[in-house]
């Protein structure tokens, strides 16, 4: 039962050795089975009934890919490029990047486009609902560090990270930039470990960890980064992965010259137990699941038994931090048979509120509505 989640997990076991995906019949190594999306590259998700533990397993992390991965990287031979406005353009090994400081930060990683099978008018795209979303210890060095090791210059207000996954035909190559001042900060790390290992699957050998923005910014197979004065252009920084700056009505589209890059990530919970439409007798039904707010800390979530009329406090699992998750649960007795309406929605430390209806994107980001199941309770026979 949920009330289990609340003990705090500090370490994670090693993930099985291959399993079926629950759709499709595809088998993937290291995963449980998992809701598929596409087989190569490889986009699963994390269904509700893993989300019982505060750090996310790597055999039951979500995977979002746009390009084939690469093939497996050799450690010995791997090269991390860094090069453009800095004072001494190098190549860095993987043994180089072990000997600096390491440094274990628990962050939230959730693809931009999860909850997009929620948004109506429906907006093309993977239709994930509630599982693009895991939370692990990552642990590696600041990039603060690894950028200092070539000296860049001042004038660099942004850095452009390129991975080793490379495109097919005409698609183009997954290049991102953020700004050099979240660069900087020292949560963000060029991680080695993702809960004590790096699957191949998940960055192997290094992947950029930035707390508390989409998971866009993480990128995987991280083979170069370049200080530089602009914004990356590439397709995949523009038009790719903006909103709209002003709300559209559902179903208009976006005008090019209102899209902003998407950066820190909304305050959100999802219910995880029980799934939506299940069937219970009367007594006391487990009620939980996860709340996350980007670069904030969860403050309180809220559930509702009656949509919304009435709220009540859910408790929370220990771990109030930025960057991460926390857990919550609710021991729910019905007052009556019938069919019920469960919500939820969390406050973060900024004030922020999970919204009744989220902006609408034509390109389904950031969902973060209210959660809405719902469950029949049937009267004892």
């Amino acid at each position: 039962m949920l009330a289990a989640l609340f003990a705090a997990v500090t370490s994670v076991q090693p993930a099985a050795t291959q399993s079926v995906a629950a759709a499709g019949g595809v088998a993937i190594p290291g995963k449980r089975p998992m809701i598929l999306h596409n087989d190569r590259p490889e986009d699963l998700e994390s269904p509700g009934t893993y989300f019982d533990t505060w750090v996310t397993p790597v055999d039951s992390f979500f995977v979002r890919q746009h390009l084939p991965r690469p093939a497996r990287i050799d450690p010995a031979a791997y090269k991390l490029k860094l090069n453009g406005m800095v004072s001494n353009p190098k190549e860095v090994s993987l043994a180089e990047l072990q000997a600096l400081p390491q440094f274990t930060v628990p962050a939230t990683l959730e693809c931009t486009g999860n909850g997009r099978g929620f948004y109506l008018p429906k907006v093309p795209g993977i239709q994930w609902k509630r599982g693009a979303v895991g939370n692990a210890e990552w642990q590696g060095p600041r990039l603060s560090d690894v950028l200092k090791l070539a000296g860049p210059n001042d004038a660099a207000e942004f850095v452009e990270i390129d991975g080793a996954d490379t495109p097919v035909g005409q698609t183009p190559d997954f290049v991102r930039s953020m700004p050099m001042k979240k660069a900087m900060h020292p949560a963000t790390i060029l991680a080695l470990k993702m809960n004590g290992e790096m699957p191949q699957m998940h960055g192997f050998p290094a992947r950029l960890v930035v707390p508390g923005w989409d998971g866009t910014s993480w990128v995987k197979w991280v083979t170069r980064l370049t200080p530089q004065a602009k914004e990356s252009g590439g397709f995949f920084m523009n038009p790719g992965y903006r909103i709209p700056g002003i709300p559209l009505p559902p179903g208009t589209p976006a005008r090019p010259a209102e899209l902003e890059v998407i950066e820190g990530m909304p305050v959100k919970s999802s219910i995880m137990l029980p799934e939506d439409g299940s069937k219970f007798a009367m007594g006391a039904i487990p009620v939980g699941g996860i709340a996350w707010a980007g670069e904030e800390a969860i403050e309180r979530v809220e559930v509702s038994f009656d949509g919304g009329a009435r709220w009540q406090a859910a408790a929370l699992s220990p771990q109030k931090l930025h960057f991460a998750w926390r857990l919550w649960h609710v021991d729910w007795k019905p007052e009556g048979p019938g069919y019920h309406t469960i919500l939820s929605r969390a406050t973060d430390t900024a004030g922020r509120v999970q919204p009744f209806v989220p902006a609408w994107n034509p390109s389904g980001y950031l969902w973060n509505g209210i959660d809405r199941i719902g469950v029949t309770v049937e009267a004892k026979a």
